[in-house]
Parts: structure tokens; C-alpha cells; sequence
């Protein structure tokens, strides 16, 4: 008999169920986060389980690729598109795994990508990467802030960058300013080694993988994608072949709107939260880029500011370079500017 394991995933537990082919459940069991409990609690179903469901957390590497090591067929959930019936009263740890199974079961379980764990830790260092140069820029915020209500001069970020302590110090003339803007220059100093370190890192094991490294190379050529933005965008994508069309690519971006329409009418918004949000920051960033230098990119945003918003302007040049960095990464080619906004 066909059997369905889920597993709802918390920070320091988590809640097994089994079912049958009539969503009768042959085990519910809460456990602790180790994986020795869950293949121990899961070996006496391991001939007639047809897979397991396990929620994608901010902590599902060990579990799913434990439970991959151990010979079970694991599928990630993608918890932003599951939906229950809004009807239900009351719902706890085992009926959202229970419904897991269930979704398993019928085979419309919306699942996500599992990013192959030896691939996994440089997408992720450019993640890391992504946070410490937001924090970098929290603290350079700040130090204007700072130079600019105590000496009423607005002062560019390239030049807060090159500022020396002596320089703070004649500029800020009391004690306790001084202080807050020294520490902020050396946060900053701090995170700029942090991520030299970080980029040189991920460049060496791009160099170890000639594919990768020819596919990188060839989505700098599109439209303000650099160095940094095309290994963003090719860690982060993954083997460009599971996308099967441009569209699937695009939403996965998020660089395609969300909407709800019934008998012609917008009835509201589906879940603008499903796609990778570092794609869709990568694309965003990129069309910035490319809408300040170069014409082209420059009047179609002209045209769409004047429709809508450039906010949304903006967007919509995202939504290009992403559909052209899916047939550059496809095909292998590169990026010709006049497919996109004609001759």
C-alpha cells in the first residue's frame, strides 16, 4: 500500500505524519530537530512511501539532505504558494503536515527547487555578501546623516567612503560626534575587507567550473549586469533548463505582476511573494544600471514613467533583461540589444 510522509518543519522540532491512499494517518509524531529521530521514526514505512514533503524553512538543508542520503524521495515545499481552505476553524502542527501529505498524495503539492547541496554554499556566500552590503550602506546612511545636520553640507556617499579619521575630526568638532562617526568608519572599513574576502572567494570556485565561468562571461554582456550581478544571477538561477519557458523564468524573478481576475474584473492580488527575491533584486538592480547608461534602456523607461510610475517603469526594463538573460544563459549567446528594444 502507497504511503505519504510530510514533515512541518520548525526551529527546534518537527511534526511527522504518514497517510495512506485515504488520507488515514499511520503516524503523527512530534520530534526534535535531529535526524537520526526522523529516519528512525520513518524506517518502518521506507518500502511504501511515495515521498516525503518537508517545508521549505529557513532550515531545511539537514533534513532534506539527510533525508536524500538515506534513499527517500524528498519534495521541498513551497510554503508561499500552499493555501488551505479558508473555511477551517482550527489547524495545529499535524493537520498542516497532514495536509502536506494530502497535496503529496494528489500530486499538486507546489514544490520548490532543491539547489544542489555541493552548488549550495557559494550561492550562498553571495547571499552573505547581499547583507553585509546592506549593512555597509545602514552605516554610511548614517554617517551622513551625521556630517550633514552637524555641518549643514550634503556629502556623497564615493566621498564618505574616502573620508580618514582626521578628516572627521576637523570636520566634527565635538567630542561625542566624533565618536559616532568613528564608529561608523570603522564598521564600514570592517565590512569592506569582509567582503573583498567574500568576492574573492566566490571567484575562485567560479574559476574551477568552465561552464559556469563561460555562462558568467556572457551575462555581463547584457545591459547592466556586471561582475557581480551575473554570478548573482547564475547562482542563484541554477541549471536554467528547469525553467521550460522565458514566462516560468520571469515569475520566478518576480518580474511579472501578481493579479486575480474573474468574468474581466481584477478581483485583487494572487502571491507576489512566490520567485527568489535575490533574482528579482538582481534584475532591478540591473535595469537601474542600464536605464543610466544606456539610450535605449533610457527612453523606454522615459515612455513607461510616462504611463505609469518609474518605480513600475523601472520594473518593467527588469522584466526584459530577465527575459533576455534566460535566452542568453539557454542558448548560449550573447546579449544583443536590438532583439530586445529594436533597431
Amino acid at each position: 500500500m502507497p504511503l505519504y510522509g510530510a514533515i512541518d518543519l520548525h526551529s527546534n522540532n518537527n511534526y511527522l505524519v504518514v497517510s495512506d491512499e485515504k488520507d488515514e494517518l499511520v503516524l503523527r509524531r512530534r520530534e526534535l530537530n535531529l535526524l537520526e529521530h526522523v529516519l528512525r521514526d520513518l524506517e518502518p514505512f521506507a518500502g511504501s512511501l511515495m515521498g516525503v514533503a518537508v517545508e521549505s524553512t529557513y532550515n531545511w538543508y539537514w533534513l532534506v539532505d539527510g533525508l536524500m542520503e538515506a534513499g527517500y524521495r524528498v519534495h521541498l515545499v513551497n510554503t508561499a504558494a500552499v493555501r488551505q481552505y479558508e473555511g477551517i476553524k482550527y489547524t495545529n502542527d499535524w493537520s498542516d503536515a497532514r495536509w502536506l501529505a494530502h497535496l503529496l498524495r494528489l500530486g499538486l503539492l507546489p514544490e520548490g527547487y532543491i539547489y544542489p547541496a555541493a552548488q549550495r554554499p557559494v550561492r550562498d556566500l553571495l547571499r552573505k555578501r547581499s547583507q553585509l552590503v546592506r549593512q555597509r550602506t545602514a552605516q554610511l546612511l548614517s554617517l551622513g546623516n551625521i556630517v550633514t545636520r552637524t555641518t549643514g553640507v550634503r556629502v556623497s556617499r564615493s566621498q564618505l567612503k574616502e573620508l580618514t579619521l582626521e578628516e572627521v575630526g576637523q570636520q566634527l568638532v565635538q567630542p561625542q560626534v566624533t565618536l559616532s562617526a568613528d564608529c561608523s568608519l570603522q564598521v564600514v572599513w570592517t565590512l569592506d575587507r569582509q567582503i573583498e574576502r567574500i568576492e574573492q572567494a566566490v571567484s575562485q570556485q567560479l574559476k574551477l567550473d568552465a561552464a559556469a565561468q563561460q555562462t558568467e562571461q556572457l551575462l555581463e554582456t547584457v545591459w547592466g549586469v556586471g561582475e557581480i550581478l551575473g554570478r548573482t544571477i547564475l547562482l542563484e538561477t541554477g541549471p536554467v533548463g528547469r525553467f521550460p519557458q522565458v514566462g516560468d523564468y520571469s515569475s520566478y524573478c518576480r518580474a511579472v505582476t501578481s493579479q486575480c481576475w474573474s468574468n474581466g474584473r481584477q478581483k485583487g492580488e494572487n502571491n507576489a511573494k512566490c520567485g527568489n527575491r535575490y533574482l528579482a533584486w538582481a534584475y532591478v538592480e540591473a535595469a537601474n544600471y542600464a536605464a543610466r547608461y544606456y539610450g535605449s534602456a533610457q527612453r523606454f523607461v522615459e515612455r513607461k514613467t510616462a504611463q505609469v510610475n518609474r518605480a513600475l517603469a523601472i520594473k518593467a526594463l527588469a522584466n526584459k533583461l530577465c527575459r533576455a538573460s534566460y535566452w542568453v544563459m539557454k542558448e548560449q549567446v550573447k546579449f544583443e540589444p536590438t532583439r530586445l528594444f529594436g533597431s
